[in-house]
């Protein structure tokens, strides 16, 4: 790994953030944050990976 790419770090740590937050959802029994939690997991995580095919197409990951 020649550079550390932070804007992968970060959908990494959000995504890693709320399935927590659904843990802390199921906890305190509250839907709302389960629901928010799941659908904001889809969302980083699918940006994670339309951001390294992006940068894959770009020739950014070399194999």
């Amino acid at each position: 790994m020649k550079n550390f790419q932070w804007g992968a770090a970060l959908y990494s740590f959000l995504a890693v953030a709320s399935m927590c937050m659904i843990g802390v959802g199921v906890a305190e029994r509250s839907t709302w944050i389960i629901v928010l939690s799941t659908v904001l997991v889809f969302v980083f995580m699918g940006m994670g990976f339309v951001r390294k095919k992006k940068l894959r197409e770009a020739g950014f990951y070399d194999e």
